[in-house]
């Protein structure tokens, strides 16, 4: 199973210069419909790669793996070119788009090159260019998988109301809706220095007594702080749960401080990192145990009942791809058209 997980995602397509003699000697040769070595250099990269994702050092049957790995990508790119099965430099560039904007997400607003390129770097150890290749090999895979077994892809069957109740009494306990409120926030931030935490907190409390417990007051400041040179930010700070993991990112006062609030009140300054904080809470909501018509968490529209059919929606679409990758690795490899060297990889 986890030869074919990461047959699925993983793929090498490396220019090798300037190495030693042993580098360069084949760890393989794939020959479904050409010659294709896999040069010791090549492997030992993804070698590596894998090392340091994992923190630990593989031993030779790992590397053999891994091997047999790269030798699955290269049978399944060759028979796709049989099959005249490519991806053009525009299906790339989409899917780079939306890589993009997962992280445009995450960073809300369009990153730079220079951050997607590092965020690139972070993900997969590799630059831009490398990544770029392996996401169009990739691709091909993907879409040479989805030709020859595209009926057993497609043979999924959605979960019955029925499954979906029976997982539901099964895991009924952990669908629990923490004690959650819905706020909006002030903030004024602050720089490293003293002067300029000083500064800050003088706006901060000056932006306090303009509101003293009004919440029309702090509604109006929110809407001032779109002026230019306003020195503060504002506006929806969304949903934030009564738990370990949101206290340990918005700090203990935070936490205590919007939980003492009823929907409405205004909160007393509040000293956060980066800035000073004056809240509104705008919702709140109890701590629940879930059926399975309930808004799985606030701010969402789906229902726990959707999550759980999904969730095993997904399941089974992962079993059948694994299936299907099975089946295909196993007609690529009949009769035997790769050679692998093994005296070339003691290492």
């Amino acid at each position: 199973m986890k030869k074919i997980i990461i047959y699925l995602i993983l793929t090498t397509s490396l220019t090798v210069s300037g190495f030693s003699q042993a580098d360069l000697q084949p760890a393989a040769i794939v020959n479904l419909t050409k010659n294709e070595p896999i040069t010791v250099r090549q492997l030992r990269t993804e070698v590596e790669r894998m090392e340091k994702t994992t923190g630990r050092t593989l031993n030779k049957d790992e590397r053999l793996q891994l091997l047999d790995v790269m030798i699955n990508e290269r049978l399944a790119i060759q028979a796709a070119e049989k099959d005249k099965i490519i991806i053009s430099e525009n299906e790339v560039n989409q899917q780079v788009q939306q890589l993009r904007g997962v992280l445009a997400q995450q960073l809300n607003r369009q990153p730079t090159d220079a951050e997607f390129n590092q965020a690139v770097r972070n993900e997969s150890g590799m630059e831009f260019p490398a990544f770029r290749e392996q996401l169009r090999r990739q691709m091909i895979v993907q879409k040479y998988l989805l030709a020859k077994k595209e009926p057993l892809l497609k043979s999924v069957k959605e979960p019955t109301d029925a499954e979906v109740t029976e997982q539901y009494n099964l895991a009924k306990a952990q669908f629990v809706r923490p004690e959650t409120v819905r706020f909006s926030m002030i903030q004024v931030p602050y720089g490293p220095d003293a002067a300029s935490r000083a500064k800050a907190r003088d706006l901060a409390n000056s932006l306090l007594r303009e509101i003293g417990s009004s919440p029309s007051k702090f509604d109006e400041v929110v809407t001032k702080s779109h002026a230019p040179n306003s020195g503060y930010i504002a506006g929806d700070g969304g949903f934030i749960p009564r738990n370990h993991e949101a206290q340990n990112v918005v700090g203990q006062d935070f936490i205590n401080t919007a939980f003492s609030l009823k929907q409405g009140e205004v909160s007393k300054l509040i000293e956060g990192n980066p800035g000073y904080q004056i809240i509104k809470v705008t919702e709140n909501y109890t701590m629940k145990n879930l059926e399975l018509d309930d808004i799985i968490q606030p701010g969402s529209s789906i229902r726990v009942r959707d999550y759980i059919k999904q969730a095993l929606l997904n399941e089974r679409q992962q079993a059948i791809l694994a299936q299907a990758s099975e089946e295909l690795i196993a007609d690529l490899r009949k009769g035997n058209p790769f050679r692998v060297y093994e005296n070339n990889l003691n290492w």
